[in-house]
């Protein structure tokens, strides 16, 4: 039998239910918590979500049980959540639109963590008051190591990155993926299209360091390097958020980072932060993303 809660969040009537259930068994970490972190977490998380469609990964029965994308808002959305109908050419369930949420405010964050949406990916562009979708503002390097290389070869590669980002006049920022990878973000300018952009940038590092570096997607090329998956410009693609819990035994996060602890990095252990410990340095650092 479920339990309900109704709060009211700044304005919004919502109801809570089943906040005892445990979403990470291993660390025994409740929906409370999740629905907790994300309300604590809204200041620097939320800029990062407004205007994008969302992209949820919910997982009803925790992070051991079974879980699905959910990119079309539930019919069941409040009404005053914010949603945008736009196009998906080539969508695999033969849609041709799709009502996408825009978490733009704390009640849509909190409804969406009652929904053990434990994942909140977004694409790397923003839909317009009117609803129509804006050219990408964001370029995106997905750095995935392929065992037994780790984040320490990633950030190896993050450093690479940074430099020839740099001499383009591009101002990289790091996070973690909150898994075993991380991605580097750059505001962008639209000065051509980013996935080719971001495909050379690929390739020129591979060419520099193929020991290290692979800029192709087949799995048998990546072991004990880094892949720079330069495809998540795809317009259709979405990236885990700054600030989102990850799925993963424990509750971490996809947690930016100061460059200096990208530099210090020797260990993956380094650099992994639970739900308590970007709470703690939101309160140090605060929204290590929101600086240039």
């Amino acid at each position: 039998m479920s339990s309900k809660t109704p709060v009211r969040v700044d304005g919004r009537d919502l109801v809570l239910t089943n906040l005892g259930k445990v979403l990470y068994p291993e660390a025994g970490f409740t929906k409370a918590e999740v629905i907790d972190y994300y309300s604590r977490i809204a200041a620097v998380l939320l800029p990062h979500l407004a205007g994008r469609p969302l992209t949820a990964k919910r997982y009803p029965n925790g992070v051991d049980g079974a879980f699905f994308f959910e990119k079309n808002a539930p019919s069941h959305v409040p009404g005053w959540l914010r949603r945008a109908t736009l196009p998906v050419p080539g969508s695999t369930m033969d849609r041709d639109t799709i009502d996408f949420a825009i978490v733009d405010d704390l009640p849509s964050l909190v409804y969406y963590a009652n929904l053990a949406a434990l994942e909140l990916h977004v694409p790397q562009w923003r839909v317009a008051p009117d609803g129509t979708a804006q050219p990408p503002d964001t370029l995106v390097f997905d750095l995935d190591p392929g065992a037994p290389a780790t984040i320490v070869e990633c950030c190896r590669v993050a450093l690479a990155l940074r430099e020839v980002l740099a001499a383009d006049g591009l101002t990289a920022r790091p996070k973690t993926s909150g898994s075993k990878g991380m991605q580097l973000y750059a505001p962008w300018d639209g000065r051509q299209e980013p996935s080719v952009y971001a495909k050379e940038l690929a390739q020129r590092l591979e060419k520099a360091d193929p020991a290290l570096v692979v800029s192709v997607m087949a799995k048998k090329a990546r072991p004990g390097k880094v892949f720079i998956d330069w495809s998540q410009n795809n317009p259709a693609k979405t990236t885990i958020a700054p600030y989102s819990l990850r799925a993963r035994p424990y509750p971490t996060v996809s947690t930016p980072l100061t460059w200096e602890e990208v530099e210090e990095c020797g260990h993956p252990g380094d650099l992994v932060f639970t739900a308590a410990d970007v709470l703690a340095r939101m309160q140090e650092h605060g929204d290590l993303f929101a600086r240039a």
